[in-house]
């Protein structure tokens, strides 16, 4: 799938320009999410006259269903990367605060391992696969709340921390955020392929109380 292509791409250059302090290739992902955006419209309408022209039923219709589900649940990872960047442009300057960078590293790449386990799911039927993907959800909120008590430490202990700190747990939460839609792609999987969404209710690991501005622009 293009779409996911262009959302792994986009999550693994916000995290590079994290990690580097390139504001350039920030602003580059945030020009990108513009064809995100066109990819997935084009993916909505391509499904919206498959479901006119054809009449989908039973296990065709759940497929385009799940098409319009995934290609909205990308867009979502993409704003996130987006935002992403927009806050590497801002911290830019600031003084580094020590360890958070590779955490939020660390959690960056296990979500975009298990988007691309999660989109090989659908591509493959996999539903055992997307289970998978769908398990791993915890420990991406466990990571999350690791690094949130480590930036509270950080602000603790010097005051000057805070502003970069706040940002940086912002950027922690949209990962999270992008964890939980991957999450949902696995799910949306599991139904295309089986008729039937997960019984057992996802075990949510965030102990956290501060929420992101999950609508940014």
């Amino acid at each position: 799938m293009k779409m996911g292509g262009q959302v792994e791409e986009a999550i693994g250059r916000a995290t590079e320009a994290l990690v580097a302090g390139d504001v350039e290739l920030a602003e580059a992902v945030r020009q990108g999410d513009r064809a995100i955006d066109a990819t997935e419209e084009r993916l909505n309408e391509e499904a919206a006259r498959l479901i006119a022209l054809r009449q989908p039923i039973a296990s065709d219709l759940r497929t385009v269903l799940t098409i319009f589900r995934i290609s909205a649940a990308l867009e979502r990872i993409g704003d996130y990367a987006k935002n992403m960047a927009k806050r590497t442009a801002i911290i830019a300057d600031m003084h580094p605060v020590e360890g958070a960078t590779p955490s939020l590293r660390r959690m960056s790449k296990l979500v975009q391992v298990m988007l691309k386990d999660a989109l090989d799911a659908s591509i493959q039927r996999d539903a055992d696969l997307a289970a998978d993907v769908r398990a791993r959800d915890e420990e991406v909120d466990q990571m999350y709340n690791g690094l949130f008590r480590e930036l509270l430490t950080h602000m603790m202990e010097d005051p000057r921390n805070i502003t970069a700190c706040m940002h940086l747990h912002f950027m922690a939460k949209n990962i999270e955020r992008m964890g939980d839609l991957v999450t949902g792609i696995a799910e949306q999987v599991i139904w295309r392929v089986t008729g039937e969404l997960p019984e057992d209710e996802r075990v949510k690991a965030d102990m956290t109380s501060i929420s992101s501005t999950s609508n940014e622009g």
